[in-house]
């Protein structure tokens, strides 16, 4: 399960691949690491065009699940919960320069799984999750920093991994998207066309850039 991800690329980046009419971010600040509950920039199709705009990462649990935290993976697109949000207009672009994977076996020197850093190059190049999005009424942000109001929140989806990500972590890896017809099609085409891209990346497109920090600053 993808926890954590960096985008080091700035909006004129972003920008000039999705071409976007409005940029809603204000100042994006880059980040080395983004994490569950952090706000970020999202790509998002709106009846004036496509906009780029800060959103908060994770979804809120469905109502049968107890204690804290958010949904910020989705695996599940069968299910009835996601099934609002995977319409069309409830679709995003998640811009991403690395992602985090941990391992599967703990490091017999630390006793912990390693932190290892996916892109498509060691130079980082932008790519997209595939995500969606949803307004949401309530409190997010830490409890020195409480946010109360209206969110706009984003979470993407995972699914198997491919033999660049396997190795490492054999669960799950995030939907990756790397094409312009790709980006558009997840951003406006019938929903049974766009879940067509639920599926691990081309292997050999991935590679490994960065083991054993918890943070991708490159």
């Amino acid at each position: 399960m993808c926890t954590r991800y960096s985008l080091t690329k700035g909006q004129a980046a972003i920008l000039a691949l999705i071409k976007a009419m409005k940029d809603n971010t204000g100042r994006a600040n880059l980040a080395s690491t983004i994490y569950p509950d952090g706000v970020a920039p999202v790509v998002r199709q709106t009846d004036k065009g496509t906009e780029l705009i800060k959103m908060r990462w994770g979804f809120p649990k469905p109502a049968i699940f107890k204690g804290g935290g958010y949904v910020v993976n989705v695996r599940n697109v069968k299910s009835g919960f996601w099934k609002p949000w995977l319409k069309p207009e409830q679709r995003c672009l998640v811009p991403v320069t690395s992602f985090c994977e941990f391992t599967d076996k703990l490091d017999p020197r630390t006793k912990r799984k390693t932190a290892t850093w996916f892109a498509l190059s060691e130079k980082r190049p932008i790519f997209f999750f595939a995500g969606i999005w949803r307004e949401w009424t309530g409190t997010r942000g830490t409890k020195a920093d409480p946010v109360t109001g209206g969110h706009l929140l984003y979470s993407f989806l995972t699914t198997d991994p491919n033999r660049d990500v396997n190795p490492v972590h054999s669960k799950a890896m995030p939907v990756v998207l790397t094409e312009p017809e790709e980006w558009e099609t997840w951003l406006t085409a019938p929903t049974e066309r766009a879940l067509k891209l639920h599926r691990p990346l081309e292997n050999g497109l991935l590679k490994i850039v960065l083991t054993g920090e918890q943070k991708d600053a490159a």
